[in-house]
């Protein structure tokens, strides 16, 4: 009888942002970089404001406190199978701040140069509702698939329950939550239709060699 094992999982880490205070201080820090330096950057954003990558410098407290979080997720989720070589490493966090409106999106991309990424939610934007046709969800790529449905598009791989698996899983927004997942893992964000101000804030980690 035939054996069937899944291999190359993906983590994907979903926790929750402890401190009230820390996200109201942090929608502060971010609306003021934002109306300090009004035009950001645009680099995956599709309208709405990109900070700079210095946000651990104006941010403040709250911004290295959250930094923290997402590192002590990654050590968590991470095992160095060089530390009896005595191979030591530890995180190097870059972070910035995006603020949309109705209408904003962030393109189809990862983070190479890192190795995991992080995104918090300091205001979903939806204002309390549960409309699903106000959009700006999470849309994670199965990097293997383009070239697999090119040439099968109804065809799927069956999952470890029997069904077909889902290769562009969605996660919906809300103020307080913090993802965590590997950077090559390929990502966009829909178009976000709320009533609200939707403020989150990405995290690269980089591995560096201690010496």
């Amino acid at each position: 009888m035939s054996q069937t094992r899944h291999l190359f999982t993906t983590p994907f880490i979903i926790d929750k942002l402890q401190s009230t205070e820390g996200i109201r201080v942090l929608r502060e820090a971010i609306l003021a970089e934002k109306a300090r330096d009004a035009a950001g950057v645009e680099i995956s954003n599709i309208g709405g404001w990109h900070s700079n990558t210095d946000m651990l410098d104006w941010g403040g407290e709250a911004a290295r406190a959250l930094a923290f979080k997402a590192m002590r997720l990654a050590d968590e989720n991470t095992v160095n199978v060089g530390k009896d070589s005595g191979h030591e490493y530890e995180w190097v966090p870059e972070m910035w701040a995006n603020v949309s409106t109705a209408g904003n999106a962030n393109q189809y991309h990862a983070h190479p140069g890192s190795y995991w990424s992080a995104v918090a939610y300091i205001d979903d934007g939806y204002d309390g509702s549960d409309e699903p046709g106000q959009g700006g969800h999470l849309q994670l790529y199965d990097p293997r698939m383009p070239m697999v449905r090119m040439t099968a598009p109804d065809l799927r791989l069956k999952d470890e329950a029997g069904s077909a698996q889902n290769n562009e899983p969605t996660v919906r927004p809300a103020t307080g939550l913090i993802v965590i997942f590997p950077s090559w893992l390929q990502h966009s964000v829909r178009a976000f239709h709320g009533k609200g101000t939707r403020i989150s804030v990405a995290i690269n980690l980089v591995p560096a060699r201690k010496a």
